[in-house]
């Protein structure tokens, strides 16, 4: 067997200087210490060996085993028995580098405006009582709108509030804050809400929302359509225009929806359909819609501890994937959650 091992090593040797490349260092240190090796061959035959010999050859086997795994990391350079290759006149790969999503970045937008417009922001929980997310905002259990509201239901312990449930809209936040503090109050609060409406290229079960609110002794309707007109302009362009529409939402009164006039069309609409032509984006009508909003119900007002006859408020709230979709020509909200880099990169910052 010392015959074996002197020839073993003395091929190992002379195969280790002729070895020129990664590739052929890695087929050396499979023939030579893998598991098919003549190394291992020799190994299988201890267990045959009296018991002195066993212990001798055991020790000599693995010292020899030790040798050769030391020479062949040494040959590639790397202290970990990984092989490490390296060449610095190799042209480099490009590094992609990361960038905020669109939704972040719309996000980010929409709040930076109206944080110059002297609102606050506040994040709320995403996990919520029935008593924020609807009883304090005037959505009783039977009332009909809940159904529209209704959210993904928790198993957890249920306390004073009630049952725990993933928020249907960021409304909540803005409940615990007019708890919590006295007016004069401006606040805005974005992010993820959920209902559980079936996917399409329009709806998803969890989406992104920014509503806010204000309220003073001093506060109407003008003021709100004011605002609101200011963020238009400031996000979309400054030759839109609103339409406001008579709408119901139960947490305000009078309420109403917001349109803004096509960005594309320039809200001709109208003209272009008699014209032969349609408007791809707003398919001829001239005008898109973007969000809700109304006058505080005083029953809300009640519910946070404020008097309502001595003090008013506006709200509004807006989802942010449609506000994107609408400002950058996007179809399908879908895409937003996918993952394709090839969409992601065109919005890249």
């Amino acid at each position: 067997m010392e015959q074996e091992l002197k020839k073993l090593k003395e091929d190992f040797e002379r195969d280790l200087a002729e070895a020129k490349s990664g590739t052929e260092l890695e087929t050396l240190k499979v023939k030579y210490l893998g598991r098919n090796s003549r190394l291992a061959e020799l190994f299988s035959q201890i267990p045959a060996l009296s018991g002195d010999q066993r212990s001798f050859w055991g020790r000599r086997l693995n010292q020899v085993k030790k040798d050769l795994a030391a020479a062949w990391e040494k040959a590639t350079g790397s202290t970990d028995g990984q092989q490490e290759s390296l060449d610095v006149t190799f042209p480099s790969s490009a590094v992609n580098s990361g960038s905020r999503h669109i939704i972040s970045s719309t996000s980010q937008k929409i709040c930076l405006i109206f944080q110059k417009l002297g609102f606050d922001i506040v994040e709320g929980n995403e996990i919520e009582d029935e008593q924020h997310n609807f009883e304090a905002l005037n959505i009783p259990l039977e009332h009909p709108s809940r159904d529209a509201f209704d959210t993904f239901y928790l198993n957890l312990a249920e306390k004073n509030n009630g049952k725990y449930l993933l928020r249907s809209h960021t409304s909540p936040s803005q409940i615990r804050v007019m708890q919590k503090n006295k007016p004069p109050l401006a606040v805005i609060s974005p992010g993820r809400v959920y209902r559980p409406d079936v996917v399409d290229a329009t709806h998803s079960f969890m989406f992104h929302q920014i509503e806010g609110f204000a309220v003073d002794t001093e506060i109407n309707f003008s003021q709100l359509k004011g605002v609101l007109l200011c963020f238009a302009r400031e996000f979309f362009s400054q030759d839109v225009n609103l339409r406001f529409r008579p709408h119901f939402f139960p947490f305000t009164e009078p309420s109403a929806e917001v349109d803004v006039s096509c960005i594309i069309c320039k809200g001709q609409g109208s003209k272009t359909k008699t014209q032969g032509k349609r408007c791809s984006v707003c398919k001829g009508k001239g005008w898109l819609e973007i969000l809700g909003c109304g006058m505080i119900h005083p029953k809300v007002l009640e519910a946070c501890a404020i008097d309502s006859k001595k003090y008013r408020g506006f709200a509004f709230g807006m989802g942010v994937e449609r506000i994107a979709m609408l400002k950058y020509g996007i179809d399908d909200i879908r895409l937003f959650y996918e993952n394709d880099l090839r969409f992601l990169e065109q919005f890249s910052l």
